[in-house]
């Protein structure tokens, strides 16, 4: 038999590779009601309109996949701005109002999931710009 090797040397410095313990509920595998939308609550509106801004929707998407998306959600409204030159077409944005501000918090939370075939963004819709913001075209 080789001698035991003694291993000790390095064991005062093993915690430089030791990795932090990883956090279950920032993982995509966690449950949506486990994961903790990664919001700044301060920017949630105080009052309502409780609205949340859609971005890159799928231009085939309706009101009722809308809903759908956020079932178990108190949803109030949905709106979707069409092209003015084509009522037909989508401008792939929207909103979604919600009826409390637990609602609107647990919407944000769906954040990068997908929606058909897009990962839709979910964020707090400003609520100065949200009033004229259909008829504006930006950027």
């Amino acid at each position: 038999f080789p001698p035991a090797v003694s291993t000790t040397w390095h064991s005062n410095d093993d915690d430089v590779y030791r990795a932090p313990p990883i956090d279950r509920s920032l993982l995509p595998t966690a449950p949506r009601a486990a994961r903790e939308p990664n919001v700044d609550r301060s920017r949630l509106p105080k009052s309502p309109p409780y609205t949340a801004f859609l971005g890159n929707l799928p231009y085939d998407v309706t009101e009722d996949s809308i809903k759908d998306f956020f079932r178990g959600l108190n949803i109030s409204a949905v709106r979707l701005p069409r092209e003015p030159t084509n009522p037909e077409r989508l401008k792939g944005f929207g909103y979604a109002e919600f009826e409390d501000i637990d609602s609107l918090f647990q919407a944000l939370s769906l954040n990068e999931e997908s929606l058909g075939n897009r990962r839709i963004r979910v964020d707090v819709a400003d609520q100065a710009q949200d009033k004229d913001r259909d008829d504006r075209c930006f950027g």
